[in-house]
């Protein structure tokens, strides 16, 4: 059977070392790729696979248009407005799910996370999105959003609406008023908030860094200075990446130790000598 990673850029991605880590950790003989393909690309490669395709991991920017591509969606692919996984049914229907949202809430259980009341967030893409959805399943109630533009929340607000939560939305030059929350997620690229990490390092005992390359991020470094217990994307990636096995493979539990270690692995062979 084969997989794959889609996505463009793809050259990044870590899936082929985790899944591929998984598929020698469970005893496969399973292959899995990277191929780029623009959102323009994606409905044509999809047409063209084989019947020996068994799933597809889907990074920016097919997360939407896959949506188009499938008999079924998952409630929480449909609720985002996004997928990250299509899997090739034995009846040859496809189906799209979104693992970002379960990955986030099981990175926070391996630290014994389960539950907070509050939470801010920093930015206004996709990632955040599936963040919402993933805190208000952690019974989270109260989520403050902070965007360089408050435009961007716009999406959010509605799909915060939609799951209940209590939400407000700040700007950058109003951060220095927010604190006392759960939990701090940023989902911005690393360097992005330079200019705060001080103070976003403190808004909360427990910080969520999506960004994993290059690491340590100056949000990072605060966080550890001062003692703030830190989660980064590495986290996310690895939890996401294994329910996306335990789906194409059908095997569960998928080797969570084996992929973290082979995704470090290929992190630490790209620094520079």
């Amino acid at each position: 059977m084969r997989c794959a990673v889609l996505g463009s850029p793809i050259a990044h991605s870590l899936s082929p070392a985790m899944h591929r880590a998984a598929y020698a950790e469970l005893g496969l003989d399973w292959r899995y790729d990277a191929f780029e393909v623009a959102e323009d690309e994606l409905r044509g490669f999809v047409a063209s696979l084989g019947d020996d395709v068994r799933g597809l991991s889907l990074t920016m920017p097919l997360k939407r248009v896959a949506l188009d591509l499938v008999d079924h969606v998952d409630p929480v692919a449909e609720l985002i407005g996004a997928a990250n996984t299509m899997i090739f049914e034995a009846d040859g229907s496809r189906s799209a799910h979104n693992t970002d949202v379960p990955g986030l809430v099981n990175a926070f259980a391996e630290r014994g996370i389960t539950v907070a009341d509050s939470a801010i967030v920093v930015g206004g893409g996709a990632t955040a999105a599936s963040t919402l959805a993933a805190l208000r399943s952690m019974k989270v109630s109260e989520v403050t959003i902070v965007v360089r533009d408050r435009s961007r929340a716009e999406r959010l607000l509605d799909l915060a609406a939609e799951l209940g939560l209590r939400t407000s939305v700040a700007d950058f030059s109003q951060i220095e008023r927010t604190g006392g929350f759960d939990l701090c997620v940023s989902t911005v690229p690393g360097g992005a908030i330079d200019p705060w990490v001080e103070h976003f390092a403190n808004v909360a005992p427990v910080v969520f860094d999506v960004a994993y390359h290059p690491w340590p991020t100056q949000l990072a470094i605060a966080a550890h200075r001062i003692g703030t217990e830190l989660l980064n994307g590495l986290d996310l990636l690895v939890h996401q990446a294994t329910l996306q096995v335990e789906m194409m493979t059908g095997r569960s539990p998928a080797p969570l130790a084996a992929m973290r270690a082979a995704a470090r692995e290929e992190l630490n062979d790209r620094e520079p000598a």
